[in-house]
This record gives C-alpha cells, structure tokens and sequence, in this order.
C-alpha cells in the first residue's frame, strides 16, 4: 500500500475533523475508493469513535436515473435521513470507475435528482452552520479522475497528495500555517460592505454587507486553499464570463456567460451545453441567485482538473456558485443545488472592497 494513504487519513481524521473518543463517523465512497475507506476506518476505531461505512456505486445511479419514475429518483430512504440526523462528523470520498457514466442521462433527471436530495442538504448544512456536523469531502486518487485531468495515475497521485500537502513531513502543520495567513485576509474583508469583480468580459457587483468571510483552510474540503461570502442575495449586479468549463455531475458546460440584475440571473448562454445550464438554472427558486463567492488561495494547485474540490482552489482565481448558501457566511439563498463556475484572473483580474483595489492578477494585495 502506498504509505501516503495512511498519511491521508490521519490528516482526515487528526486536522480536518478532529475525531473524538464516541463520535459517530459516517463515512462513504465509491467501491474504487476502498483503500482510503479502510485506512480511515482503521483510524476510526484506534481513535474510540463510532464509525459506520456507506459504499456506493455509480452504476446503480446510472440504473436509478434511466430507469427509475419520479417517484423513484427522488425518494429518500429513510434510514439515510436519520444517519445525517445523527451523526458527529460525516467523511466523503470522490472518485469514480468513469466520470461519465451520467453523460446521457436527461437533464431532467439529474433536476429530479437534486430535488429528492434537497432534505439531506438542507439537514446537513443546517447542523453544520450550528456545529453539530463536522465534516470533510477529499479526493482519493484514481484511475478516472486521472484521464479526466489529463494524467497518468501516478501524476495524479503526485498531484492530489501534492495538493494537499502529504508530501511534506508535517503536513498539519503547513496547514496551521495556511489557516492563519487566511485569516488575517478574512477579518480585513469581514469589515467591507460593497465588492466588485473586474475581469476578462467580467464587471460584477455585489453586497457583502453583514455577511461573513470564511477561511477554507483543509476542516471541511480538503484539499483547501480559498476565501469565501455568501453575497446579499438581491444584490448582484452585472455580468461574468467563466474562463474554465462548468462541470456538473461529469458533463461540460462550455465558455458559460451569465448576467445579473437584482441578483438574479436574467441571461445565460453557453457555447455547449446551453440545455443543462437552462435546466440547473431552473431546478427551483433559488437555482438563479449566487450563494458564495470565493477566491481560490492554494498555488500548489495550477492545473485545471475537471473536479471543482482542486479547481475552485486554483491560485489566481475567482469562483461564484449558483443556489444554495452556505450558512457559515450567513448567506441566505435556499435551493437544491450549490454549483460552481471559475473564473481566471491571473492576467488583469482584479478585485475592489468599497473601492479599494484589494487583489491584482491573481493575489491578494492585503
């Protein structure tokens, strides 16, 4: 076994959640995700928690969204209700067998889908905001992820445990360090009211007033590495061009520009998959406001992977997520989706609070 997975899942368990004696640990992933599965479970029960396993599939959601009525795609089982009801602290892993097994899958499927999840996100980042749910979502290495960002397996391992600093000999304490760069960013942007975006087809306005900036420092995402708000709902004013493609449930949406006026999205265009974008847009109400805005911080991440967990944390750039707030930055927006788009501002992008230039071609000035 690669000894880094083991080095993964004690900076998991240790820093990112900080599991204690009797916590109950819900952890799941993707049968390819089983190693890293095993060795944070092993942990688990060397640490006295209380951990249970949920291994999926994405075949069986291939078969559900085909196949399934309504009725079927948007049930929610029970007993997954009451395990995030419940639960102390939840661990996810992504990585998958083939990234696109759901390219086929009609748009309207994928809605029905977000909608019969809405009550476990609405659980879920509820407890959180109140800090009853730990939780962290990561990435284990794999074959898919790999040909997606253009790798082989062992260059996307490299990169993945690069990212999240595994390779150091204290890679903890790396992220202590992380946490309290971006924190002094954090209380100087928690005391702004306004904030505008300037970049490539991009002048975006917005409201920031009594809202909370959020140091994103490897306790939720890992890896990490951002800064992020959640605006004031109806106050987003003006227009954005997203230089990377937008990635949703493995299918691309491309060169997507979207328009504002009192916070909501009044036009979007696409140059492919314009009928997915319509179509997430649509999902309910809230589907058309932005619930976070955020800068990318970790300069260890520089190329673009098609899996938003590293590209949103590229240095150099900004991301916007339509739908739902996060409630830790006392954002309001409610809906069943929470998707990001990136924007590069490494060559002219810049980033003004209450008219001061605080960011200048990809980095903070303060």
């Amino acid at each position: 076994m690669d000894n880094r997975i083991k080095k993964y899942a004690e900076v998991l368990l240790k820093y990112s959640l900080d599991i204690k004696k009797g916590e109950k640990l819900l952890i799941d992933g993707d049968v390819v995700t089983l190693p890293l599965i095993k060795e944070s479970y092993r942990l688990a029960v060397e640490l006295g928690a209380l951990p249970q396993v949920m291994i999926n599939s994405e075949e069986l959601k291939e078969i559900l969204l085909k196949g399934g009525s309504e009725e079927q795609i948007k049930y929610l089982p029970v007993s997954i209700k009451k395990a995030f009801e419940t639960i102390d602290a939840s661990l996810s892993f992504f990585g998958g067998s083939n990234t696109r097994m759901l390219s086929n899958v009609n748009p309207e499927k994928l809605k029905l889908s977000a909608q019969g999840f809405s009550e476990i996100v609405r659980i879920f980042f509820e407890r959180s905001a109140k800090k009853e749910l730990k939780w962290c979502c990561t990435m284990f290495p794999n074959q898919a992820n790999a040909q997606e960002a253009n790798m082989s397996i062992s260059e996307y391992e490299d990169f993945v445990y690069g990212a999240g600093y595994i390779d150091r000999k204290d890679p903890i304490a790396k992220w202590k360090e992380i946490e309290k760069k971006q924190e002094g960013i954090c209380n100087i942007l928690n005391g702004k009211k306004r904030l505008r975006i300037v970049s490539k087809d991009t002048d975006l306005k917005m409201s920031i007033e009594g809202r909370k900036w959020v140091n994103c420092c490897g306790k939720a995402n890992f890896p990490d590495g951002e800064v992020f708000t959640g605006p004031v709902e109806d106050s987003v004013e003006g227009h954005i061009r997203f230089s990377f493609p937008g990635i949703y449930e493995g299918r691309e949406i491309e060169d997507i520009q979207l328009t504002f006026k009192k916070g909501r999205v009044i036009k979007a265009v696409a140059a492919k998959g314009e009928e997915l974008l319509e179509q997430l847009l649509e999902t309910d109400k809230g589907a058309r406001y932005v619930g976070e805005i955020a800068a990318g911080t970790n300069y260890n991440i520089q190329k673009f992977t098609r899996h938003m967990l590293f590209d949103e944390k590229i240095g150099g750039t900004v991301h916007l997520a339509i739908g739902r707030s996060i409630p830790e930055s006392l954002g309001k927006n409610q809906s069943a989706i929470h998707w990001d788009m990136l924007c590069d501002m490494k060559k002219g992008g810049e980033i003004y609070a209450d008219g001061e230039m605080v960011y200048k071609d990809g980095q903070f000035l303060i």
